[in-house]
């Protein structure tokens, strides 16, 4: 019986079978193969003896291993002795010099290493759908706001750029973390080798040359969890990215703003009460799980401050944490990249919503006009703000405002006031910002 939601309610196929049990013994039964091929290869091993393992370790089931650790209440010597027993002879030399995190860490560091490429991928996909909105939308100006409150004008094609370039700089990261993060150890009890001789190193760095990982430099009897603890910040860091394009989303399709909106399906219900209710639950789906990613953090810093040269209180919280944070990861990375293409812009609110404040949105552009024909700036501020109070106050244009003070007609024109006023001429370098951003990602990210 499913009882956790990312068993019947979130996460794709593809994640979740990462973190199977079933994955994980497959991991851990590639790890003990590429043991035994690794302490051949430096004369450990009987070569015959690691070509058995090779060829036979594959057949052992996990149902077996269970059964052995129900017996003797240890998982890892369970699955070792599962191993054996289907590689006849040859399953003595099963797990050779080996601890048992030395094969746990590593079949870690595989399953890392196939999450990461899974969100790698999805993350190329939503960069490729926000340059698609961004290139698109780069001249669509709209009302920018800050405290909450309309501010002077932007365009959408910055904003959904500036989400891209966001995540432009998690796949920096995630090109930066994956060495340190897909590793894989065979040190020993407590890191020393000495079970291995004096070519333990070499044997290390075959080991993990076989499985594609990269080897620590040092250890104790675990990784240490730093390593980790970054796999869980960058999560956070991609949750929170798709928080905060969420968090925009809902509030811009808001009843009042409605510039925006999800896709909403022909049969779609919003309310079991409600029957007009369109509601941003994709977005809202996404803020709500990107807490529980969020909230991995703090544990897995503190899987890091073990005792000596390690305790056990790491393995219970990594059983949880590592499948539930990057499955929910990966789910809400697919669902944002769909919330982005499916988008609709209600550019009508759009604009409606640009000239709401009677061209109080514009008071910066008047200002910086009246400057640039003389008038001391700190004047044009003052006189310009209580211009905008007075269009507030009255509901009156604030260029008919602007048009009864003589300080401003001494400087400005009635036309060049109404050309001040004109959100369309007050967007900067927005389009070509955007512009320059797209031909820098699509050639870092997106070049086939």
């Amino acid at each position: 019986m499913a009882i956790h939601p990312i068993e019947f309610r979130y996460g794709t196929p593809e994640m979740r079978a990462v973190w199977t049990e079933e994955n994980r013994f497959a991991c851990i039964v590639r790890a003990e193969m590429a043991l035994a091929r690794a302490a051949a290869d430096f004369g450990l091993v009987p070569p015959v003896a690691a070509g058995v393992i090779e060829q036979n370790a594959g057949k052992a089931r996990l149902s077996r291993a269970k059964e052995i650790e129900a017996a003797i209440d240890h998982d890892m010597m369970a699955m070792v002795k599962a191993i054996a027993e289907v590689c006849g002879e040859a399953g003595g030399w099963v797990h050779y010099g080996a601890t048992s995190n030395d094969i746990l860490d590593t079949a870690t560091g595989l399953q890392l290493a196939e999450s990461l490429e899974l969100i790698d991928a999805k993350m190329h996909t939503l960069l490729a759908a926000l340059l698609k909105r961004s290139m698109a939308t780069r001249r669509l100006v709209c009302a920018a706001r800050t405290h909450g409150q309309i501010g002077v004008p932007t365009t959408y094609g910055l904003r959904f750029a500036i989400w891209a370039a966001e995540v432009g700089r998690h796949l920096d990261r995630l090109r930066e973390l994956k060495p340190r993060v897909a590793v894989g150890q065979l040190t020993g009890a407590v890191g020393t080798q000495a079970a291995l001789g004096e070519k333990g190193m070499e044997i290390q760095a075959r080991m993990m040359e076989i499985l594609g990982l990269g080897a620590v430099e040092v250890s104790n009897q675990i990784i240490s969890r730093d390593r980790y603890a970054e796999y869980f910040m960058f999560l956070a860091g991609v949750a929170t990215t798709l928080d905060k394009i969420g968090i925009a989303l809902r509030t811009l399709q808001r009843t009042e703003i409605g510039e925006v909106e999800e896709a909403f399906g022909k049969k779609q219900v919003g309310s079991s009460t409600m029957p007009h209710k369109r509601n941003p639950i994709k977005s809202e789906q996404v803020c709500g799980l990107a807490r529980v990613v969020r909230s991995s953090v703090e544990p897995a810093l503190a899987n890091n401050t073990l005792w000596d040269e390690r305790d056990l209180t790491n393995s219970s919280c990594e059983r949880v944490l590592f499948p539930e944070a990057t499955i929910l990861t990966d789910h809400i990375i697919r669902l944002m990249t769909g919330v982005i293409e499916g988008l609709t812009l209600r550019e009508e609110n759009i604009r409606k919503n640009l000239f709401l404040l009677h061209g109080v949105t514009m008071a910066e552009s008047v200002m910086i006009g009246l400057t640039r024909k003389g008038m001391d700036r700190q004047l044009a501020h003052e006189i310009v703000r209580e211009a905008s109070m007075e269009a507030l106050a009255k509901k009156e244009p604030l260029d008919e405002v602007l048009a009864r003070n003589k300080e401003v007609t001494a400087c400005l024109s009635r036309d060049e006031i109404r050309e001040l006023l004109d959100p369309d001429r007050y967007i900067g370098t927005a389009v070509e910002q955007v512009e320059r951003l797209d031909r820098k990602l699509k050639e870092r990210y997106l070049k086939a």
